[in-house]
């Protein structure tokens, strides 16, 4: 988002995003439009195997174990547990991989790791590529919480793996210029409308913390926050107030140009991303996990987007796109760009859902 004076007789939003964290950003179109289907169903785009992962989650049953996307040869591999529902992923002209654990006996895994398990500092998501649940423990998991954490891990048995990491996973409220409380700023997500009038989305950690928004630090006020919803949920939705804020639908490219949102989709593991926000402004990466939870100090967050692209405070609510498409808001995040880290991201389809809003 350009920074802009208060002098300026218009303000134009756009878009970005990160850690539990705060920025400014975008407008989508057609909330709801369904891509285009790829010519060629052997080598489809990441959105259209999303949607065909799914299709084959609900046709596999107990034999389907999950799905991923090979970018670098545009291919879905869907995981099965035995030759039988191979041979049909086959025919049907996706790439079939046999494993060992189904999804359903993951999802019990996850079930057990929520009951007795939900420690802050923690998250854990289902990878398909490794065909666990591969739990992350940051460094403020120590001693006792650590050794339950490893304990019921390992009566998971080959189910799960525990990982720790040096980073803490954070959702963050920091000050600096993107939209503005008065005691924090975020990054706007996407901007929407909501009963035939202006909205815009961001993270429900924001929007707990600030009901009256600005386009400028201690500028005017913009926008005032409807509904918020964090945690279980990490969304909110603000009403735009002022009539001189211009609010298109594209996201803040932060080289003098913005990218066009026009559809809106979920993402696959593999997918390649980028993400837009005030404080790191565009990065790049790839989704490594969906529905991915993460226990924030705050409590814990379910459903989430995990990505290799890096965030800080005051990315926070910034969107996750590809190209045209909006994909998520930023959540939360381990680490940093100058190190390196992961980022979380809330499904833009679920906050347009229940917010009862659509891009555009």
């Amino acid at each position: 988002m350009k920074h802009m004076s208060e002098s300026t007789p218009r303000h134009v939003i756009a878009g970005t995003g990160v850690v539990a964290l705060i920025t400014a950003a975008v407008a989508l179109q057609s909330a709801y439009a369904a891509p285009a289907m790829d010519p060629d169903p052997q080598s489809p785009s990441a959105t259209v195997a999303a949607q065909r992962a799914k299709e084959f989650d609900a046709a596999l049953g107990e034999a389907g174990a999950g799905s991923y996307y090979d970018a670098e040869h545009h291919r879905l591999v869907v995981n099965v547990t035995n030759e039988a529902a191979a041979a049909k992923v086959r025919a049907a002209g996706a790439e079939a991989k046999i494993v060992k654990n189904s999804l359903a006996s993951l999802e019990a895994a996850r079930e057990i790791l929520n009951d007795k398990a939900a420690i802050p500092g923690t998250s854990w998501a289902m990878d398909p590529k490794t065909n666990k649940v591969v739990i992350t423990a940051d460094r403020t998991v120590k001693t006792d919480d650590l050794k339950q954490l490893k304990t019921v891990a390992s009566s998971l048995g080959g189910r799960a793996a525990v990982t720790q990491s040096a980073a803490a996973l954070r959702p963050v409220i920091a000050g600096g210029d993107a939209i503005w409380g008065s005691n924090a700023r975020c990054s706007l997500g996407f901007n929407v409308t909501k009963g035939g009038h202006p909205y815009f989305l961001t993270a429900g950690h924001c929007t707990n913390a600030v009901r009256n928004w600005s386009a400028v630090q201690d500028g005017p006020e913009i926008a005032v926050t409807e509904s918020s919803s964090f945690p279980g949920d990490d969304f909110g939705i603000a009403k735009y107030t002022a009539a001189d804020v211009v609010h298109p639908s594209v996201v803040n490219l932060y080289n003098g140009s913005t990218q066009a949102i026009s559809e809106v989709a979920d993402p696959i593991v593999g997918q390649k991303v980028q993400h837009s926000g005030s404080t790191t402004k565009v990065h790049k990466g790839a989704v490594t996990a969906v529905d991915v939870t993460a226990n924030y100090r705050e409590g814990q967050v379910g459903g989430l987007i995990q990505t290799t692209v890096c965030a800080e405070p005051g990315d926070s609510g910034g969107p996750l796109f590809e190209g045209s498409t909006a994909l998520g808001l930023t959540s939360g995040a381990r680490g940093d760009c100058a190190l390196g880290g992961e980022s979380f991201y809330q499904p833009v389809r679920e906050a347009l859902e229940k917010t009862g809003s659509q891009v555009g």
